[in-house]
C-alpha cells in the first residue's frame, strides 16, 4: 500500500519534471539541427526532438555571426562583442550591486544612529515604485549627464569623448559618460534596495556579541565590517550576486533605452540580429540561447551551496 501512494505520488512529479525538461532538450536539438522544426507529413511527433542532420559546426557559426539559410550567409552579426559587453556588465554591477548592498545593510542592521529605521522604511519603501515609473527620469539624466559635466569642467567635451579604439566615424566601445556608454548600463544597477533588505534581514541573524569583541580588540567600524562581519555573510553575499548577476544578465527594458549602437548591446539586445529579413534562424537562435545561459547556469552550481544556506538562514531572525 506504501509502494502505491508512493508511486501515485511520483507520477504528477515526473509528468511536471517533464514539461520542465522539454523545452531545454527541444533547445539542444534545435540549435544541433538545420532549423526547420515543422513535421513532415507522416512524421512521429518525437521527430521535433531528433533532427534528421546533425550540424555541430551551427555553434561556430554563431560565435562567428554568421546568420544564413543553408550555408548561405545573409547577414554578421559581433556575437563576441555582445558577450564581453554582458560580461563586462553583469560582472560590475553585481559586484559594486553587492558592495553597496552590504555596506548599508551593515549601517542599518549593525549601527545606531538617529532616525536609521524610518530611513530604512523609505528606503524600503522604493522597492514598491515600478520600475517604468523611474525609466524616464533616469533616461534623462544619463542623456543630460555629459551637458552636466561640460558646465562643472568646460575644458573637457564629455559628449565627445570615448574610450580607446573608437572615434566619430568608427564607434567601438561607446561614449565614457551619457547614452551607448557602459556607464548608462552599469551605475543604475550599482545600488540596490531589494539587495539592501536582504542583506540586512541576514546580518541581524549575526550575533551582536561578535561586534562588542571586536570593538574591545580596538576594530573600528570598517575592520569589523570586512574581518568579522563579512565573513560569517557569505551564504547571504552569494545569494545576492547570484540573483543580481541573472537580473544584469538578462535585463532587456534598460539597455533597449539607452543603447542605440549596435557595438554597445549587449546579448538580450544582440539576439535579435540572429532574425534577418529571410526569416529567424531557430538553429542558429537557439545555439546563442544555450551559450547565453551558460554563464547563469556556472555562476549558480558554484554559489549553489552558498545559495540554498543563505535563502534558509536568512529567513528566521535569532
Amino acid at each position: 500500500m506504501k509502494f502505491t501512494a508512493r508511486t501515485l505520488w511520483h507520477i504528477p512529479l515526473l509528468l511536471f519534471a517533464v514539461t520542465m525538461v522539454a523545452p531545454l532538450a527541444l533547445m539542444v536539438t534545435t540549435s544541433l539541427g538545420s532549423g526547420h522544426i515543422a513535421l513532415a507529413p507522416g512524421d512521429p511527433l518525437w521527430r521535433i526532438f531528433w533532427p534528421r542532420e546533425w550540424r555541430w559546426h551551427n555553434f561556430a557559426d554563431v560565435w562567428r555571426g554568421n546568420v544564413g539559410i543553408d550555408a548561405k550567409v545573409l547577414a554578421q552579426v559581433d556575437f563576441v562583442r555582445y558577450y564581453l559587453n554582458s560580461i563586462v556588465v553583469a560582472l560590475t554591477v553585481t559586484v559594486g550591486s553587492v558592495f553597496t548592498s552590504a555596506c548599508a545593510a551593515y549601517a542599518f542592521a549593525r549601527l545606531r544612529w538617529p532616525g536609521r529605521d524610518k530611513i530604512f522604511l523609505a528606503y524600503l519603501a522604493t522597492m514598491m515604485v515600478p520600475a517604468p515609473v523611474t525609466l524616464i527620469p533616469q533616461f534623462a539624466l544619463m542623456k543630460h549627464l555629459a551637458d552636466w559635466l561640460a558646465t562643472a569642467v568646460p575644458y573637457v567635451d564629455w559628449s565627445g569623448l570615448r574610450y580607446l579604439g573608437s572615434s566619430a566615424h568608427a564607434p567601438l566601445v561607446g561614449r565614457l559618460v551619457g547614452l551607448d556608454s557602459f556607464f548608462a548600463l552599469i551605475v543604475p544597477g550599482l545600488f540596490s534596495a531589494y539587495g539592501t533588505f536582504l542583506l540586512r534581514q541576514f546580518l541581524l541573524t549575526i550575533p551582536r556579541e561578535l561586534d562588542e569583541a571586536a570593538r574591545i580588540d580596538g576594530a573600528s567600524h570598517w575592520q569589523t565590517f570586512s574581518r568579522v562581519i563579512l565573513p560569517l555573510a557569505r551564504p547571504g553575499l552569494a545569494t545576492l550576486a547570484i540573483f543580481t548577476f541573472m537580473g544584469s544578465w538578462s535585463a532587456v527594458l534598460w539597455p533597449v533605452v539607452v543603447t542605440n549602437l549596435e557595438s554597445m548591446y549587449t546579448l538580450p539586445l544582440g539576439m535579435q540580429e540572429f532574425q534577418s529579413q529571410g526569416g529567424t534562424q531557430w538553429n542558429l537562435m537557439m545555439g546563442a540561447s544555450l551559450l547565453v545561459l551558460l554563464p547563469v547556469v556556472v555562476v549558480f552550481l558554484i554559489g549553489q551551496r552558498s545559495f540554498i544556506r543563505g535563502l534558509t538562514m536568512g529567513a528566521v531572525k535569532g
